[in-house]
Parts: structure tokens; sequence; C-alpha cells
């Protein structure tokens, strides 16, 4: 393999494998903070999607002072493109996502969150871009019989939830699958910092015409609240999303999606040492089967370059 194409696999792997454990992490963090302070989940959403969404398009203009945070407005197509993704892509993940776990668990939550590659891979199909390959159904039967372990320890009772909550389960798997594949259109012409900012601040700006922001009392917030909340907006959104786009400069929206499944594994980690939620023996070959998907997609690559 070419020695520069494999330095940008590699960083494309160290950017969604951050990304999905930022995101992971925060999961279990903004789970914490609706316990301890029990805030909803509409504020949440538009406060941290407003935060992160300015402090990435800061992030641009601290780092490319001659160039404008406005370009992907001046003409008609980007700006509608631009607008479809926060809505139907960056909006409607974090919000269905919320949903879910809202009325169900998080355990179901994520789990048809992790419907995503599926749907990718059929929109592959269906478009005739590429066809399903053995490589292809093994990355996903690793995935989708890890997550199933890690996140239920082999038990189906604990998937017993409201129909609601796997509706919206389904929809936020629909909506991870369009924001990773609409994602890649808009990189080729814009700034990973501007496409992902520019998305958040717009969903956040929606979310606060049901929700505002401001409408919190934070007064009684103890530090340990605020840095919750901070942890949320800068690692669980704006590092975590950002990552995670840009890994797609490095790698395809199947890879990206499947490796994304780390984001339960971290979510179960961090349960289990931090909120001291016990971890059973099939948590932990969900966790060999998502480790050993993530070592065969590093070694088939190779292979096959």
């Amino acid at each position: 393999m070419n020695q520069s194409i494999q330095k940008n696999r590699t960083l494309g792997f160290i950017l969604v494998i951050l990304g999905a454990s930022f995101w992971g992490i925060g999961g279990t963090v903004a789970q914490k903070l609706f316990q301890q302070e029990n805030i909803e989940v509409g504020w949440l959403v538009s406060s941290r999607l407003l935060l992160a969404g300015l402090l990435l398009i800061m992030a641009y203009k601290i780092t490319h002072r001659k160039k404008s945070i406005f370009v992907m407005w001046r003409t008609k197509q980007n700006a509608f493109r631009q607008i479809l993704f926060s809505l139907l892509g960056m909006l409607a993940v974090q919000y269905t996502y919320m949903m879910s776990i809202a009325i169900g668990n998080s355990a179901v939550a994520t789990l048809l969150q992790y419907l995503a590659p599926l749907f990718i891979m059929a929109y592959y199909l269906i478009t005739k871009h590429s066809q399903l390959t053995r490589q292809d159904g093994i990355a996903v039967t690793l995935t989708l019989i890890g997550t199933f372990l890690l996140l239920t320890n082999g038990s189906l009772s604990t998937l017993s939830v409201p129909a609601m909550a796997v509706f919206w389960g389904i929809l936020s798997g629909l909506s991870a699958a369009f924001y990773t594949l609409y994602a890649v259109s808009l990189l080729q012409q814009f700034h990973s910092l501007l496409v992902v900012g520019w998305s958040m601040l717009i969903g956040g700006i929606v979310m606060s015409l049901f929700h505002q922001p401001w409408q919190i009392d934070m007064a009684n917030w103890a530090l340990s609240t605020i840095a919750y909340f901070l942890f949320i907006v800068i690692f669980g959104t704006m590092l975590a999303f950002w990552f995670y786009i840009a890994s797609l400069h490095y790698l395809s929206p199947k890879e990206t999606s499947l490796l994304g499944s780390l984001e339960p594994l971290t979510a179960v980690m961090t349960s289990v040492f931090w909120l001291k939620i016990p971890f059973g023996s099939f948590q932990f070959i969900g966790t060999m089967l998502i480790l050993c998907m993530i070592l065969y997609l590093t070694v088939f690559q190779k292979k096959r370059s």
C-alpha cells in the first residue's frame, strides 16, 4: 500500500474512533445530567448544538483568518444542501436518539441507531454504487451481534420498550445513515469545521424555536453539573461529530459507520467504571466481537491493497 494512503487511512481510523468514543462517553454523561438535574431532552439538544456550532465556526475563523465562514451560502444550491444536512442529518440524529432514550432506554436506542451500516449498504445496493461483498457481510455481522450482546448481555427481556421508543430508534438509525452518506458531497467542497459547525448552529436555532436554551435556572447548579454540561458540549458534541465527519475524508461511509460501533462500547465501559454498573460475560463477548471487526477491517484493507 502507498505509504501516504496508509497514513491517511490511519488518521481516518483515529478520527472515527475518537469521535465515536466521545459520543459514547457523552451519552453516559448526559444520562448522569438527566438524573442529577432533571434536565429536559429538548433543552439539552438545543443548547449543545448552539454552543458547539458557534465554537466550531469560531475555530475555523481562527485557523483560516483570510477565508469567509459564509462560503457555502453564496449559492442557493449549496445553501439548500447545507440546510438539508443540518435538519435531516445533524438535528435529526441528535433528537431522535435522545427521544428513543427518553421513552425507552439507552440500550434499545443505541442498538437501533446501529442499524445505520445496514441502511448504508442497502442504499449502495439499491443505487448500484457497489455490491455486497463477503467482507461487508462479515463486518456487519460482527458489528450487529457484538452491539446486541454488549447492550443486552444476551437477554431479550432488556429490550422490552414502548413502540414509540422503537420508532424513534429506527429513525435515529436512518438519520445516522443519511448524515454519513450526505456529508461526503459537502466535504468535497467545504472544510469539515464549517460543514459540522453550521449544521449544529442551524439545528440549534431550529430547536430553540421549541426549547429555548435561556429558559433554565442554572443558579443552583453544582460545579460538577457545569463540568458535565461543558464536557457534553465540547467532547460529546463538538469534537465527536467533527472527528466523525472528518474521518470521511479518508474512509468510506461503510467503514466509518461500522467503526462507529465503538460508541456503545465506550458508553458501556464508562457506565461500568464510572457508574459501577455490572459487566456481564455476554457483554465481554460483544466487546471482543466489535474489536475483532475493527481489526478485520484494518487487516483486510491492507491485504486488498
